[in-house]
């Protein structure tokens, strides 16, 4: 099975080591045709505390490495211009 990877933009960066990733999911509605824009949170694991708020980071599935963060930074995408 191949490992998973999402894009997202970073919420929060105040734990150690962990950030919040807020991923868009945008799909068609069956019935009405209009598109529903879906956010989920994820938690991701950012060994060098490098990522800040608005960035926009690739993560890859990766194995538990707590009770909530599945998720591993693979590389930031854009950084922000908010800091």
């Amino acid at each position: 099975m191949p490992i998973k990877e999402k894009v997202g933009i970073v919420v929060s960066n105040k734990m150690e080591k962990t950030i919040v990733v807020k991923v868009e999911n945008r799909y068609s509605h069956p019935i009405y045709s209009k598109i529903v824009v879906k956010t989920k949170k994820y938690l991701a694991h950012d060994e060098d505390n490098i990522c800040n708020i608005g960035d926009q980071v690739l993560l890859q599935e990766s194995r538990p490495l707590s009770k909530r963060k599945r998720w591993t930074i693979i590389k930031i995408l854009s950084k922000s211009s908010l800091n």
